[in-house]
């Protein structure tokens, strides 16, 4: 007689209806129909108790298939796109290019005239002509079908067309489905159907049994204490905190100090301190955020007068200034910061002898359109040299160290302009085999830094937070980093 004490209940249950018909392969639904159950995860957990005690085989079977995605969908509807290209050439007396520019839209024009090109299609003089239009035909009409034909199973389907399809964005998407199925083993056809009774199992041992002394007779359920337990779901940091952590230590370890400072600002600290025009179109309304109450701040007018010399004709710098007039009013406005250099600059300014090396990594405020690259609020990496013998070969230097420690070692420097920088630069690193423009850099220009006492040259720079964030955490849209998805949050890497 086989062994069968060991067994569940379900699993009793399932391997007596097998019993019924020895030979048969099992299906899920076979399974779920002869047991009376619903829930699939019961069979699976039978199924596999089962296995592991040698009275069943499972077997399991991939199945793909393939459907049509959003694109898939709108070619059976509209017509592929080489397909309402090809209707249009052959409908015109001189199928030109400039024609078929004139009646189709750019992102048409320029793929369906490659996909003619591959079906033989081809341009000469501008014109377009095809020494097989039945080849042509065929072949769409073959493409149109395939679509048509979906969903399907991968194996029934043309190699070719699969290929073809699998080659174009969008179009047609495949799908994995494991089937399984059991099947009684030697030990499990001999075993007898009346050693598979079911019978009530207990899987605690309460105050109440131990009292009664039933737990003497029970049928106590077997745990596997050599089982993995579930790992608990525990809470974690935001990736975007986690960024600002790592890019913190990054910076400590460069030997910086951290500044932190107030959001609210005037626009003479924000702008005019950075010899930014007041004309300027960034102080307007439609990209800076200004504050009802207070609507303006105080200024020390002693300052505010170094500001307007140098504004208006270059104070003592050399410079010519902007030429226009300085508004006093304007300087006091109060604001949002629309960047942190406001407040390096401002530390500067209370330290204008005093070697640093500072940074900072907060929040910044601007009035632009909601979008996959851009926030009306976000977070800007700012950093500051200020010490004797400060020059441009040092900040290149200490830009490449910080984003090789990044994880970034090919970066790259290239000529820019800020009103406030010169020499100024524009940093880009190389991510994918592609350059990306992470942020500007260059050294504070003499209208910044002699009307705030400072004489030793000023290496400045700052990027966007979220730019990097989207490189370091494979992001194509930047507002992926503020949804409340619990599950793609739990599963971003730790950084």
């Amino acid at each position: 007689m086989t062994e069968s004490s060991g067994l569940s209940n379900p699993e009793r249950r399932m391997l007596r209806a097998m019993l019924g018909q020895p030979t048969h392969t099992w299906s899920l639904e076979d399974v779920m129909k002869a047991c009376g159950w619903t829930d699939q995860a019961i069979v699976a957990g039978a199924g596999h108790g089962l296995s592991n005690k040698g009275f069943v085989t499972i077997n399991e079977l991939v199945r793909r298939t393939v459907k049509l995605a959003d694109k898939g969908r709108q070619a059976v509807s509209d017509g592929l796109l080489e397909s309402r290209l090809w209707r249009w050439v052959q409908a015109q007396d001189e199928p030109t290019m400039q024609k078929l520019q004139a009646s189709f839209e750019r992102h048409e024009a320029g793929p369906g005239v490659g996909l003619l090109k591959k079906l033989d299609v081809q341009l000469q003089d501008g014109v377009f002509a095809c020494e097989d239009p039945a080849k042509v035909k065929t072949e769409l009409q073959s493409r149109a079908m395939f679509l048509a034909s979906l969903p399907a199973d991968e194996e029934d389907l043309s190699e070719r067309l699969l290929k073809h399809f699998n080659g174009r964005k969008g179009l047609i998407e495949t799908t994995e489905i494991s089937l399984r199925s059991w099947s009684l083993t030697e030990q499990g056809a001999q075993t007898s159907s009346s050693d598979l009774e079911e019978k009530k199992q207990i899987a605690e041992i309460t105050p109440e049994l131990l009292q009664s002394g039933e737990w003497k007779d029970a049928d106590i359920r077997a745990f596997d204490v050599t089982l993995e337990s579930n790992t608990p779901r525990t809470g974690r940091s935001h990736p975007m905190q986690e960024l600002i952590e790592r890019i913190r230590r990054v910076f400590l370890e460069m030997g910086f100090s951290e500044l932190v400072d107030d959001y609210v600002q005037t626009a003479g600290w924000n702008m005019d301190a950075l010899f930014i025009p007041q004309d300027h179109p960034a102080r307007e309304m439609q990209d800076t955020f200004y504050l009802e109450n207070p609507a303006s701040l105080e200024l020390d007018s002693e300052l505010i007068g170094k500001w307007k010399s140098i504004h208006e004709d270059g104070g003592d710098t050399g410079s010519l200034g902007w030429s226009g007039e300085f508004s006093e009013e304007i300087s006091k406005r109060a604001l949002l910061r629309t960047h942190t250099t406001v407040n390096t600059i401002q530390h500067l300014a209370a330290n204008p002898d005093k070697p640093c090396r500072v940074f900072s990594v907060d929040r910044v405020f601007r009035k632009e359109a909601i979008d996959r690259t851009h926030l009306p609020e976000f977070h800007q990496i700012e950093g500051i040299i200020m010490e004797p013998g400060a020059n441009l070969q040092m900040l290149v230097t200490t830009l490449k160290t910080f984003y090789a420690k990044m994880g970034y070692p090919e970066v790259r420097v290239r000529p820019a302009y800020f009103p406030y920088t010169e020499p100024s630069l524009e940093i880009e690193v190389k991510w994918n085999g592609k350059w990306l423009e992470l942020g500007g850099a260059g050294i504070f220009r003499p209208e910044v830094t002699e009307p705030l006492g400072i004489t030793s040259p000023v290496c400045a720079w700052g990027m966007g937070l979220e730019r990097l964030a989207m490189l370091v955490l494979g992001l194509d849209d930047i507002r992926q980093l503020y949804i409340s998805d619990l599950e793609w949050l739990r599963n971003q890497p730790l950084l």
